[in-house]
């Protein structure tokens, strides 16, 4: 250890206990922000890269139906996610001899609108709480500086002397927790704010491939009306 770590250890030890609970509030924060920082960090990796593997597989099949094969190996993909209840609504709607109707068109985009909240509610999990550190973590460092500075003045008022000496320990104890929220919430913030924009991006994705879903089976029906 350096001696800045040693002195550091020194510090907290020597903390009140509101300070030291206060710090051990931020840890536990910082822990959980980083855990989820990680695991999204996968999650988002995954979907995406699965997700543009779907959408070159889907424009190179010929028929849904092989379409609907490749999308049942990519169940990391959000894309194959929503179409495959698409795709079954769709067979559910044709039947075994019958083509699909106008009126089944209603029941997919219902599908894909419900199975698109879905995924993307499914991604948002957990991001809230990037928010409420980054909102919340650097008041709960103030509250401890606020409380050590008051005991250090405590003390101050015991021992009757202000000289640097004794008053420079306290307060730097009391600092340490405002370092504390600002080392828990910055990059809590970071993250919500790169994760939000994922999922923007994601739902922009989502709704393209939706829409050219659509585009094609309404077509199909075209085609099976002219024919």
């Amino acid at each position: 250890m350096t001696t800045e770590t040693i002195g550091l250890l020194y510090m907290l030890a020597d903390a009140g206990p509101v300070v030291k609970f206060v710090m051990l509030v931020l840890l536990f924060f910082s822990i959980v922000t980083w855990a989820i920082i990680f695991i999204k960090f996968r999650y988002f990796r995954k979907a995406f890269r699965e997700t543009a593997d779907f959408t070159d597989i889907f424009w190179q099949c010929r028929t849904l139906a092989d379409a609907f094969a490749k999308a049942k190996a990519l169940r990391s993909s959000p894309a194959a996610r929503i179409f495959i209840p698409a795709y079954m609504e769709i067979n559910r709607s044709r039947g075994k001899a019958s083509p699909v109707s106008l009126q089944s068109m209603g029941s997919v985009q219902r599908i894909l609108r419900r199975s698109i909240t879905m995924e993307i509610h499914r991604y948002r999990q957990l991001i809230p709480f990037l928010a409420t550190v980054g909102n919340t973590a650097p008041f709960i460092g103030l509250f401890g500086t606020v409380w050590g500075i008051m005991h250090t003045f405590q003390g101050i008022g015991l021992s009757g002397s202000a000289s640097l000496a004794v008053v420079a320990p306290g307060i730097s104890e009391a600092l340490i927790a405002t370092a504390a929220g600002l080392a828990a919430a910055i990059p809590a913030v970071m993250a919500y704010n790169h994760y939000t924009d994922k999922i923007r991006v994601l739902n922009s994705e989502l709704e393209t491939f939706s829409s050219d879903l659509l585009n094609i089976i309404e077509r199909d029906i075209q085609n099976q009306m002219e024919a």
